[in-house]
C-alpha cells in the first residue's frame, strides 16, 4: 500500500466546498488527471461513477465513504486491456470546519495498491508526482470554492 496525503486551507464554508467536491461531473474542474467523469448509477455511499484519466485509461469508482458534509471516498479500479483487478486506488475528499480562521480544511489523501511488486516500485518512484498533483488539486478546488 501506497499512501500520499496533502490538505489545504480554502476560505469557503464547508457547504460550498462539498458542493463541489461531492458532484462526480466536477472533478475535472478540481482533480489534477482528470480529463472526464460521470455518473453510471446511484447517489451517495454505492454511486458507481466512471473517471477518464488524461492519459486516456479509464477506471469504474464507487463511492465507499460518504458523510454529507465532510467526507466523500471512491475507490477507482482499471478497465480495459491489461487492467489487473487486484490493482486499485482509493481517493479521499475530508472537510473540516474552520472555526478560528474561518473557511474549510481540506485533506486529500490517495492510497494505491499496486499490482505486484513492480508496479510498487514505479508508483514509489512517481510519489513526488503524485503529491504536485494533489498540490494542484488543492490549488484548484480553493480557485473553485473562492468563486462559489
Amino acid at each position: 500500500m501506497i499512501l500520499v496525503e496533502r490538505s489545504a486551507h480554502v476560505m469557503a464554508p464547508v457547504e460550498v466546498v462539498w458542493d463541489v467536491v461531492q458532484r462526480a461531473e466536477q472533478l475535472p474542474a478540481w482533480l489534477a488527471g482528470v480529463r472526464a467523469a460521470e455518473v453510471l448509477s446511484g447517489e451517495g455511499f454505492g454511486r458507481r461513477q466512471l473517471v477518464q484519466a488524461g492519459r486516456g485509461s479509464a477506471h469504474e469508482a464507487e463511492v465507499i465513504a460518504f458523510q454529507e458534509p465532510t467526507l466523500i471516498g471512491w475507490r477507482e479500479r482499471a478497465k480495459g486491456a491489461g487492467a489487473r483487478a487486484e490493482a486499485r486506488t482509493e481517493i479521499y475528499v475530508q472537510l473540516t470546519s474552520d472555526e478560528e480562521e474561518g473557511g474549510t480544511i481540506v485533506r486529500l489523501i490517495v492510497v494505491r495498491w499496486p499490482a505486484g511488486p513492480v508496479k510498487a516500485a514505479l508508483l514509489r518512484l512517481g510519489l513526488r508526482r503524485v503529491g504536485a498533483d494533489l498540490e494542484d488539486s488543492l490549488a484548484r478546488l480553493t480557485d473553485l470554492a473562492a468563486v462559489g
